[in-house]
């Protein structure tokens, strides 16, 4: 090989590995690094696309309840612990027929495109219940879960799916822990 080629394909191979970063970086900024789930903005835009085409769309949010005492009482590396069990129980959930996010802190969001092939609401928040065994510590896990059937808004859009899913998640809540609406 002369000095011309090899001078001509370096920046070729520049330009290639430079892509592949630029792709790694897009690929992770949509994940969330604790819990492999899509992050709000990996997951916004697919969701809105599974919305517009399933009719029966369920679309799910999660608080945990009282997660500051779990950190502020075992610390963060509990709180990661509960997160990450919290993100593996969704997705479980959620299985084939949906994704998964955690939108920030400890709120998660799901879109499932076929509720009768998934475990009930009521099955989601009992897999939600479970402690979390950390450091031999049994942490008490609990989540507020709100949700809403893309049939039961007058325009199928995520937004609206998400503030009915928000409020009948709130409306949970303020019944005490361990209610699903």
């Amino acid at each position: 090989m002369d000095a011309h080629m090899i001078a001509a394909g370096l920046p070729a191979l520049g330009w290639a590995l430079h892509g592949g970063l630029l792709w790694r970086r897009l690929t992770t900024a949509r994940r969330d690094p604790l819990t492999g789930l899509h992050t709000r903005a990996g997951w916004t835009a697919r969701a809105e696309r599974l919305l517009a085409k399933h009719p029966n769309a369920l679309v799910v949010l999660i608080d945990l309840d009282d997660f500051k005492t779990i950190n502020d009482t075992h610390g963060h590396a509990a709180g990661d612990a509960a997160l990450t069990a919290t993100a593996r129980r969704l997705a479980d959930w959620c299985g084939r027929h949906g994704i998964a996010a955690r939108l920030g802190g400890d709120e998660f969001a799901a879109i499932v495109t076929n509720p009768a092939d998934t475990p009930s609401v009521r099955a989601l928040q009992a897999a939600l219940d479970q402690p979390v065994n950390h450091n031999g510590h049994v942490l008490p896990v609990a989540a507020s879960v709100g949700h809403c059937l893309r049939a039961h808004l007058p325009v199928p859009m995520l937004t609206d799916a998400l503030s009915a899913a928000d409020a009948a998640m709130y409306a949970a809540k303020g019944h005490g822990r361990r209610h699903t609406r």
